[in-house]
């Protein structure tokens, strides 16, 4: 059933017909965390609206595809018998598909690679919000002192810093750099309240990867992740993922940290209204510090994603 096997990806294409937002259904997207991926058996979740069965075989070759009715999670993973296969592939700690034809290559996180960096899946977090709405959210540094006081932002701290937004040339990503705020706590190896810089990144329009200063190597940046799996419009799973320099903690204490962040951020995401994400630069009132916001909006409407925004009126 595998049409090939390139790169530790798996390039079948269904045959079935996913009528949902084509931009979307193109793009990869994350189901799963390998560490949770159970070898040679079958589970299942929901992508875009769709049951999705996936596996791993013994020799670490994911599989997913839209699931038939004679497929129940806990079965045994039978290769021979599946049909119809999805393109799938494991990157940066998640098994990734597409129901489409991946439209491009998933995007790169060289730092993920560097031998002396701690590579950890951080934790699922199931959030009743959309996509778009988890990722605008990630950006905005404006929250830190009222959402995660102590920990990321203290008051009187509260001015985001001028910054410079950009979309590369290709409008393949959105860059964030120059951002900087105070955090009584900036990272799990701080011992106490610095200036943090930051850089955003956008590579795909569910998904942002934040790089933050080190403690122990100013040179260089710790990296979190977001991943985000949309099941429907207004519900998603957010899968986190660190690529840290900390050599003072076990994963334990590290995933613990950042769970207790998102987790603060969950009820805020699930209180928003709408819970779509208007593209419509009218429908709700910018200020400086929503900069990556603003540049996100229009991103998406310039890639033409109908998933999980409310569009333009036009």
């Amino acid at each position: 059933m595998v049409a090939e096997m390139r790169k530790g990806v798996n390039m079948s294409v269904t045959q079935k017909k996913i009528n949902i937002d084509p931009v979307a259904t193109n793009l990869w997207h994350p189901i799963c965390a390998t560490d949770d991926v159970l070898e040679n058996i079958i589970q299942q979740t929901v992508l875009l609206e769709q049951v999705i069965s996936f596996s791993k075989d013994s020799s670490g070759t994911p599989y997913a595809w839209v699931s038939e009715e004679d497929i129940t999670a806990g079965q045994k993973l039978s290769v021979n018998g599946l049909h119809h296969l999805l393109p799938s592939q494991i990157r940066y700690g998640h098994i990734w598909t597409c129901l489409g034809v991946p439209s491009e290559e998933l995007f790169t996180i060289p730092e993920y690679d560097e031998v002396d960096r701690r590579n950890l899946s951080a934790g699922t977090i199931g959030v009743n919000v959309s996509a778009p709405r988890a990722i605008e959210n990630f950006l905005d540094m404006g929250h830190f002192p009222y959402v995660h006081t102590d920990i990321l932002g203290v008051e009187p701290h509260t001015e985001v810093k001028e910054y410079d937004v950009e979309v590369s040339v290709d409008q393949s990503e959105i860059i964030a750099t120059g951002c900087r705020f105070y955090q009584p706590m900036a990272s799990t190896a701080s011992s106490g309240g610095a200036d943090v810089d930051y850089k955003y990144r956008v590579p795909h329009p569910y998904c942002s990867v934040l790089y933050k200063s080190s403690p122990l190597d100013e040179s260089r940046q710790d990296i979190v992740a977001v991943f985000i799996q949309p099941i429907d419009e207004e519900h998603i799973r957010a899968h986190m993922l660190l690529c840290i320099l900390d050599d003072q903690h076990d994963d334990t204490f590290l995933r613990k940290f950042q769970q207790t962040i998102f987790g603060q951020d969950k009820p805020i995401l699930e209180n928003q209204c709408p819970k779509r994400l208007p593209l419509d630069p009218r429908s709700e009132t910018p200020i400086r510090a929503d900069k990556t916001a603003i540049a996100y909006r229009r991103w998406l409407r310039q890639k033409g994603i109908r998933y999980g925004v409310i569009p333009e009126v036009a």
